[in-house]
């Protein structure tokens, strides 16, 4: 499983206008190629009398697919800097199209490569960053005698409480971040003097906006 990593919250649209040409942009999370072709695919329909419908992609944990559309636009002018833009934020899994609506105003090349990257970056906003971080559940298994102490030095400290079950002996889910487990396991080992058992049960990911 990969570790902590940059992608967009979900979906989100945007729209600029320069030099009269309307640049709108939908921008969505998306695991795999398919799902991202899909994605262009709904959005050129929704736009078929448009201009250009130009798009950009990276998916996967090593972006081992990158992919960019010109759709009409002069070569690399419009989805290679719209990729760009997603590469040098450091996104991955994110899918996004740039519709144009001509206005009669030639841009050049260079203007071209400004507006479309403008462009994805208010998208971008639009969508929301956010970090996945890879969290580990771990399971403390204690006797009830240690369960007040227990529960309340970790409902004071920066971990999170999921779950408490009350079975035989009591099992406490706490989330921990990945990077933290050996921190963790340490302190409850000493906070129970050693008479707590500690194992990891699950892994999942936990998101946080991008400021």
């Amino acid at each position: 499983m990969r570790n902590n990593y940059l992608t967009v919250k979900g979906y989100g649209e945007s729209e600029i206008i320069i030099s009269k040409s309307r640049f709108l942009t939908y921008i969505e999370r998306t695991e795999s190629e398919e799902d991202a072709m899909m994605f262009i695919e709904r959005i050129k329909k929704m736009h078929h009398n448009a201009t250009h419908n130009c798009s950009a992609y990276i998916i996967g944990e090593h972006d081992h697919i990158q992919k960019a559309n010109d759709d009409g636009e002069p070569s690399g002018t419009a989805g290679v800097p719209m990729l760009e833009v997603l590469k040098k934020q450091g996104l991955k899994d994110t899918v996004v199209v740039v519709t144009r609506y001509f206005g009669g105003i030639k841009l050049g090349g260079g203007g071209l490569i400004r507006a479309y990257g403008k462009a994805t970056t208010e998208g971008l906003l639009a969508a929301q960053v956010v970090e996945r971080k890879l969290h580990h559940l771990m399971k403390i298994v204690i006797d009830y005698t240690w369960l007040g102490k227990v529960e309340n030095e970790i409902r004071n400290s920066a971990y999170e409480l999921e779950e408490i079950r009350y079975l035989e002996g009591v099992e406490i889910i706490v989330s921990v971040l990945k990077e933290e487990e050996n921190q963790f396991i340490n302190w409850i080992t000493e906070l129970t003097n050693g008479q707590a058992s500690i194992s990891f049960e699950s892994a999942q990911f936990i998101e946080f906006i991008v400021k």
